[in-house]
């Protein structure tokens, strides 16, 4: 296939490299029910290993039931997320925050406009700093090299994402919103169907 020009083969841009702030969309084909249809958020990518938050996995469960102090100052809808399958125990607590800057007490940023709350600070210093915020049980976890080895097998789709990503309103949309958005052949995923008849 020619290039938009017609003078050579047209090569779609390579895929960026994971890293924090970057999300992972799950390939229709991955059929893991912990993951399967969800958008994860890199919080750290390392040699060491990687850590995540699944952002469209909301629970019945009310951020209030587990952290009172917390349930005024999160965005809608007020319930917990769940982050991914370790740790369910264990909260984190996501935030964006205006500028790409400042650095607020009880914040700290992990890429461009995203941060990661303290959820020991006093909620009433860190809140007015943030522009949205979520709390997450259990997060998602990858050991040396094995995230790797889930994108080498086409496992998830690595993209760019958006500050407001993690703060929709309505995380049903948001696996096919996040492909659609995208300028190269990865926006083609977004009309699989379950059914292979109908693809």
């Amino acid at each position: 296939m020619t290039g938009p020009d017609g003078f050579g083969p047209f090569t779609a841009p390579p895929p960026p490299d994971p890293r924090a702030g970057c999300l992972l969309v799950a390939h229709p084909s991955l059929r893991d029910p912990n993951f399967r249809g969800t958008v994860v958020l890199l919080l750290n990518h390392s040699d060491e290993g990687s850590l995540g938050l699944v952002l469209n996995r909301p629970l019945v469960s009310e951020v209030g039931d587990v952290l009172p102090s917390w349930q005024d100052h999160v965005s809608e809808p007020s319930s917990l997320f769940q982050g991914g399958p370790v740790g369910l125990d264990s909260a984190i607590g996501l935030a964006r925050l205006p500028g790409d800057d400042s650095e607020p007490p009880g914040l700290k940023r992990i890429s461009g406009s995203l941060a990661v709350v303290d959820l020991d600070a006093p909620p009433e210093i860190v809140a007015p700093a943030a522009a949205g915020l979520r709390v997450y049980a259990g997060h998602s976890g990858w050991g040396p090299g094995q995230l790797e080895d889930e994108l080498d097998e086409g496992a998830w789709l690595v993209v760019d994402g958006e500050p407001g990503d993690g703060f929709r309103p309505d995380t049903d949309t948001l696996w096919r919103d996040v492909l659609v958005r995208q300028t190269t052949t990865v926006a083609l995923v977004a009309t699989y169907r379950p059914d292979p008849e109908v693809n």
